[in-house]
């Protein structure tokens, strides 16, 4: 293992980040670096994103270069290197000397000279614009592309290469915002790299961070005052608090009580009102049946990769039947919560239909007595076969979160 980096050192903090996805299967969620001062702490996310946004480009770039592949840590020293100067264009001089001096304090000093003749060599690189974008893995891709074809994928692994804006969703009357720009479902984007608390109306609780695709389930339930709605999978809260914000009562139920705790802060910092349950969904029963129940089922998340570049190279294959077989049982879980009459809103924010419109047509052939709602055009994403909605991550200029979603109803 590499030696614990400099607590004040965004680049070793980086490279960290990076050996940790890339050896270990770690997110970059997971990284444990909630003792680093935020704003080194952010900066280093930001170079490890960036990173595994371009680990191929840094690969092809170095490729010449290198005789063979050093040990994995140098290797994610170096790719962070080349990422910096060539995407984020810092000096050069300062990046390759910087990245010698902590190959030779970490125990690498053998291999200190090839990485300098190798940086300096990579500093002078033209053309990484130019160079392809950071593919999905092999078995996602083919995937994806039996589905939706390859122009449809590369327009996705174009959008993943493009990152994430930040969009936030307004609380009703709200009169402290950020500048930004008005996206159709109402959502106000703005550009990346900003500093969410310190934006206006942070500290007031005028709006949330919540992706605009994200806000579509919610409205797609279209709470109304005084009806009990329960929020399955409620953490980090963006959709409880828009179910709160229209008057209904609301049950935020989660399993994990670490991420209710953001639940909790969401609330108390917009003023909004849920009672928050941690429990298992599986096992949760209520007093009295919900009106609503709004199902943001656990999934692949593989329609957030735009914003979560560590996710390709984290998951694998053999983690989808598992959610599969669990997103069924939940679903068919909240189905007993329903009063008589009840609806239901199921989503995911996943690509793979296995995970969106294959666990609807599979649920309605369960239940004879089930049937999907007619959907509004919502004001992005389309239509699908069996009754659902589908957002793809290149949908907005700026791009979304790719979801899929569908409303049911028992008779």
């Amino acid at each position: 293992m590499p030696p614990k980096p400099a607590q004040d050192d965004p680049r070793l903090l980086a490279t960290d980040l990076v050996l940790a996805v890339i050896a270990e299967g770690q997110m970059l969620t997971e990284s444990g670096l909630a003792h680093i001062d935020p704003a080194v702490r952010a900066r280093a996310q930001r170079l490890a994103s960036a990173t595994l946004r371009n680990l191929g480009r840094a690969d092809t770039v170095m490729k010449p270069y290198l005789r063979k592949e050093p040990p994995v840590a140098v290797m994610a020293a170096l790719r962070v290197a080349v990422v910096e100067m060539l995407d984020q264009g810092a000096a050069p001089h300062g990046v390759v000397n910087a990245t010698v001096t902590a190959l030779n304090a970490s125990g690498a000093a053998k291999l200190a000279g090839m990485a300098n003749a190798v940086l300096r060599r990579a500093s002078e690189y033209q053309g990484w614009a130019d160079l392809p974008v950071q593919r999905l893995p092999g078995w996602l891709r083919r995937r994806l592309r039996g589905i939706y074809g390859e122009d449809v994928v590369t327009a996705m692994e174009a959008a993943h290469h493009a990152g994430a804006p930040i969009d936030l969703t307004l609380k009703s009357g709200a009169s402290e915002v950020p500048e930004g720009e008005t996206l159709p479902n109402g959502s106000l984007r703005l550009p990346q790299g900003v500093q969410v608390s310190a934006l206006p109306g942070f500290d007031a609780g005028h709006w949330w961070v919540q992706d605009a695709a994200a806000a579509l389930p919610a409205t797609l339930l279209a709470a109304q005052a005084g009806e009990r709605i329960l929020d399955l999978c409620a953490a980090p809260g963006g959709k409880t608090m828009q179910l709160a914000s229209t008057g209904a009562e609301v049950t935020a139920l989660d399993l994990s009580e670490g991420r209710l705790r953001r639940v909790h802060q969401n609330l108390a910092r917009t003023g909004l009102t849920a009672e928050v349950i941690c429990a298992d969904a599986l096992e949760y029963q209520p007093d009295t049946l919900f009106d609503a129940v709004l199902l943001d089922a656990p999934c692949s998340a593989t329609g957030t990769i735009r914003r979560h570049p560590d996710l390709p190279f984290v998951r694998k294959p053999a983690d989808i039947e598992p959610l599969l077989t669990l997103q069924a049982q939940m679903l068919d879980r909240a189905l007993t919560l329903l009063k008589p009459g009840g609806r239901l809103v199921y989503c995911t924010c996943s690509l793979l239909p296995d995970e969106g419109e294959a666990q609807i047509t599979a649920a309605l052939e369960r239940h004879p007595d089930l049937r999907t709602v007619d959907l509004p055009a919502l004001p992005f994403g389309r239509a699908t076969p069996e009754g659902g909605w589908r957002t793809l991550p290149m949908d907005l200029k700026g791009g979304n979160d790719g979801f899929y979603m569908a409303q049911l109803r028992r008779d």
